[in-house]
């Protein structure tokens, strides 16, 4: 189906709280990658899109205690988030700094606090920028000799429920990913100016410049019975990804119905009566080194 509807973009002020708080999440990953992208004499990691800014935290405690972490978001309320979680997880903040630039308008504000970084780390942030290349092309340039530009793009989304959940048409879910394609394709359409970049992530990234490009793929799975707060964070996040396919008129009507059944505490289909929901994802990271 092809919508009609108005695109709605993603208004950031209102999942800054939601970004803050997965960086529980996802903090034994952000130490992992951090560990490996780090090197001994590294001074200074740049995050770019940093979010709850989990993977600045990471890459602080990696670096030596001299040594500085910018973290680099668009939205201003994202970044408060970010900055209330690290005051009150009693975080040393000494040397990680919350910047506020946008990447498709203010790129020229990144030079005067990330040129010479020795890492820099974008995560599911350029493929909101208009033109790809150019942001990576920007930001290769910044690098240090030896420096290394690492971006977690692509992989597989996530699945939590059978093919057949007993009510509605088999293949919900199947059909919800195929909506937030549809979803993201206007979405990129819809970014002034919009360049398209009909290639690869390790393409763009030899593109720039930047060689040894790699791509380390990372599984996560959460096998049933899940517990509580894993059966939470799925419920919350299907609810957050129905809202945004359903608001801008991907979903099919009986689609909708069905998932307002199951993401609904008091109907008897209510996925979190269910003992069958799983969490199955991957993440990809490509990385260029500087020459």
């Amino acid at each position: 189906m092809t919508s009609t509807q108005p695109f709605v973009m993603i208004n950031w002020a209102d999942e800054a709280e939601r970004l803050s708080a997965a960086v529980a999440d996802d903090a034994a990953w952000y130490r992992l990658v951090a560990h490996e992208l780090v090197r001994p004499a590294d001074r200074l990691a740049v995050d770019v899109g940093c979010g709850g800014a989990g993977m600045a935290e990471a890459l602080g405690a990696e670096l030596p205690p001299s040594a500085f972490v910018v973290g680099v978001d668009s939205d201003v309320e994202v970044l408060d988030a970010a900055r209330r979680r690290i005051v009150e997880s009693g975080i040393d903040d000494g040397h990680l700094r919350l910047l506020r630039a946008d990447l498709d308008t203010e790129l020229a504000v990144l030079p005067t606090v990330a040129r010479g970084a020795d890492v820099i780390w974008a995560s599911s942030s350029i493929h909101h920028v208009a033109d790809q290349q150019g942001a990576i092309d920007a930001l290769a340039a910044l690098l240090a000799p030896g420096g290394r530009l690492a971006l977690a793009e692509g992989g597989l989304p996530g699945r939590h429920l059978p093919w057949d959940i007993g009510i509605g048409t088999p293949g919900l879910e199947v059909r919800l990913l195929a909506a937030e394609d549809r979803w993201f394709a206007r979405m990129r359409a819809g970014l002034p100016g919009s360049v398209p970049m009909p290639y690869g992530w390790p393409t763009a990234l030899r593109r720039a410049g930047l060689s040894d490009v790699s791509t380390r793929t990372f599984t996560f799975e959460r096998p049933t019975p899940l517990s509580a707060a894993d059966l939470r964070s799925v419920l919350d996040t299907l609810a957050q990804r129905v809202r945004r396919a359903d608001a801008d008129g991907e979903l099919d009507p009986s689609d909708a119905r069905t998932w307002a059944r199951l993401l609904d505490p008091g109907d008897d289909a209510w996925l979190g009566r269910r003992d069958d929901v799983f969490s199955l994802s991957a993440r990809s990271v490509h990385v260029g080194h500087r020459t």
